[in-house]
């Protein structure tokens, strides 16, 4: 969570943003934009859902587990190869 908070961090600075102008756009508290910064963990989801949306990052959610190599790979690992019969005409 540290890391996320960081990497928001950083996006709103690149915007040149203050931690008061994010609060106001996602409707919080200019503490708890400051908890996710630090990467506190109890920060409901929500929030962080609608930090990024002040920050138009909301579409980078969309990124989380995009690319579920492992869990392909157990997938695949479970899958059953059935031979189909021939079509009887």
């Amino acid at each position: 969570m540290q890391i996320v908070g960081e990497q928001i961090k950083l996006a709103r600075l690149r915007r040149n943003l203050s931690v008061a102008q994010v609060a106001e756009r996602a409707t919080c508290s200019p503490l708890t934009v400051g908890r996710i910064e630090k990467g506190v963990p109890t920060v409901a989801i929500g929030i962080y859902l609608r930090v990024l949306y002040a920050l138009q990052l909301d579409d980078d959610i969309l990124w989380l587990a995009k690319e579920d190599t492992l869990g392909k790979s157990l997938q695949d690992l479970g899958l059953k190869h059935r031979e189909r019969a021939s079509k009887k005409e």
